[in-house]
């Protein structure tokens, strides 16, 4: 599955933004858990938050639980990242991946290429 993340952009503190990711070819898209990471300069990457194959299921990082949503749209293979109350420390390259078989929120096969995020104090 081929994925591309895109929506990022510069964004005051408190401010929202709304990322979306793109999966094409691959096979079903309902078949895989999608999940969100993300990279700041200098700094290992995290995990944001992830979402089972039938959107029935999410799972968030505690840094981002109750400011951030994920969900899917699986007649569109897309899946999104809602960020509300948004944070300078959320600034980072934020990726999407989608995995097929893993069984853990945390590991992922295929990866889009990042969308960069920007929150001015």
């Amino acid at each position: 599955v081929q994925l591309q993340a895109f929506g990022g952009g510069l964004v005051q503190a408190g401010g929202s933004l709304r990322l979306s990711c793109a999966a094409s070819s691959g096979g079903t898209f309902s078949s895989y858990r999608m999940g969100w990471f993300r990279q700041a300069p200098g700094k290992e990457r995290e995990f944001v938050a992830a979402i089972s194959g039938g959107g029935s299921t999410t799972n968030y990082a505690d840094s981002v639980r109750g400011r951030f949503t994920i969900s899917r749209d699986n007649a569109k293979n897309m899946v999104y990242l809602q960020m509300t109350g948004l944070k300078p420390e959320d600034t980072a390259g934020y990726y999407c991946a989608a995995d097929l078989r893993s069984t853990s929120w945390y590991t992922y096969t295929y990866w889009g290429q990042g969308t960069q995020v920007t929150v001015s104090s």
